[in-house]
């Protein structure tokens, strides 16, 4: 096997027979656009969530890779608006980035869910490169090229264990391992690698997708976040230069908003779904579902117990979308200034913001069949791919964990871990 190997994909509800690697895709032939503003932001990932729209329940379905919606995301300069200003990128707030998540991934959450890796990679090279490894990697990002992931390992004890490791070899290290989840490297131009050294430290090892001995599998079987490719990564002495080497683990040897970054993005994409789930419940109702027989009425949408749960859901929806912009300005003032202090605020608000992401999106994914009636169960509408989306996702950090940092923290001053997670 290797990367140039033809892919096959498997049908829905079907295992691939044998692992096969995925081509690479080749680079984008004319640079990215740069967007210049928030308000440039919002207005593009609304123009392209009307466009995703159209076909994520047929991806849903079939399990296509976006891979013609990801180069219509990426060329649109929406992954690199975290980039710095001093290199020339957008450095949009983190208020506007987690919105502009929540547009895409209410259009369609594996589109919202692929960059997530991304662009906490390019939040931890500002953190940790020096200013020749930030020129050339934003400079990379800027150009259009796509991160992927290699980072998390089916076979270990904890997510944050990794057995992947490399060796050096003057200008280059060599990388083997093994990568499961690895959400973006189906259809990236560079895979960061999660490799530890010879002391046991954390790298992003970021190599070309079509690096010799990097082979990436499609055999994501989870039933929700279908077209997200989040298959198997193996690395085969995989060589990488060391300028594309990234010493992540500063980024949580001492107080940074790395970890929240990652996590803001998580809660951005349940936020998503759970507008999405929301949306086309009420749109059912209006147009599809019929009144209760014992309702005495002519439509559903004037049921006062479906109004009453409706209400509910919004109400909830707008608290969790409230609390996600208090992180994203938690997280640009950690950014700014990133003390103990700063950078535990930016933690707390963010775990807030994803406990409530994750139950509304839960709870109106599951309410819509229960208010909309038994023929929105119906394969045809596929409604049932904003439960599953939803909880997929949300499994990524258990909000029961954030709740225990969240009690800890105000019960007994206890900061929250430094890690991706938190």
């Amino acid at each position: 096997m290797n990367a140039q190997t033809p892919v096959r994909l498997a049908a829905v509800g079907e295992a691939p027979s044998e692992p096969v690697g995925a081509p690479a895709l080749p680079r984008p032939t004319r640079p990215a656009h740069v967007i210049r503003s928030d308000a440039e932001a919002l207005d593009v990932a609304g123009h392209l969530a009307e466009e995703f729209a159209k076909g994520a329940s047929e991806r849903d379905r079939t399990r296509r890779p976006p891979a013609a919606e990801l180069d219509l995301f990426s060329q649109s300069g929406l992954w690199s608006i975290n980039v710095p200003k001093a290199y020339g990128g957008p450095e949009v707030s983190y208020v506007t980035l987690a919105e502009v998540i929540a547009r895409i991934s209410a259009a369609d959450p594996s589109l919202g869910q692929i960059p997530q890796n991304h662009l906490g990679v390019v939040a931890a090279i500002r953190t940790v490169s020096d200013h020749r490894q930030k020129q050339l990697l934003f400079g990379e990002v800027l150009r259009g090229a796509r991160f992927g992931n290699a980072f998390s390992e089916f076979g270990s004890k904890r997510a944050a264990e990794f057995e992947t490791r490399f060796t050096d070899e003057g200008d280059h290290v060599v990388v083997t391992g093994r990568k499961f989840y690895a959400t973006g490297a189906l259809l990236a131009h560079l895979v960061p690698i999660v490799a530890l050294d010879d002391e046991g430290r954390a790298f992003y090892a970021i190599a070309e997708r079509d690096a010799r001995g990097l082979t990436v599998i499609d055999d994501w079987s989870g039933f929700g976040q279908r077209s997200t490719g989040s298959g198997t990564v193996i690395l085969d002495q995989v060589r990488v230069p060391k300028t594309h080497l990234v010493p992540g683990y500063l980024g949580y040897a001492r107080p940074t908003a790395d970890g929240a970054i990652f996590q803001i993005i998580q809660a951005a994409v349940d936020a998503g779904i759970a507008r999405a789930a929301l949306a086309d419940t009420i749109a059912f109702l209006r147009t599809r579902s019929r009144p209760w027989v014992d309702s005495g009425l002519d439509r559903a949408s004037d049921d006062p117990y479906v109004v009453h749960a409706i209400g509910d859901l919004s109400l909830r929806l707008h608290a969790a979308e409230a609390l996600l912009e208090k992180a994203g300005l938690a997280v640009d003032r950690a950014v700014a200034d990133a003390t103990a202090e700063t950078v535990a605020d930016a933690q707390i608000a963010v775990a807030e913001a994803k406990v409530l992401t994750t139950e509304v999106a839960l709870d109106a994914s599951s309410k819509l069949f229960e208010l909309a009636g038994a023929r929105s169960t119906l394969a045809e509408h596929n409604l049932d791919r904003h439960w599953r989306n939803a909880r997929t996702h949300t499994l990524h950090d258990p909000v029961r964990w954030k709740y225990k940092i969240l009690g800890d923290y105000a019960l007994n001053g206890v900061k929250p871990p430094l890690h991706a997670w938190s």
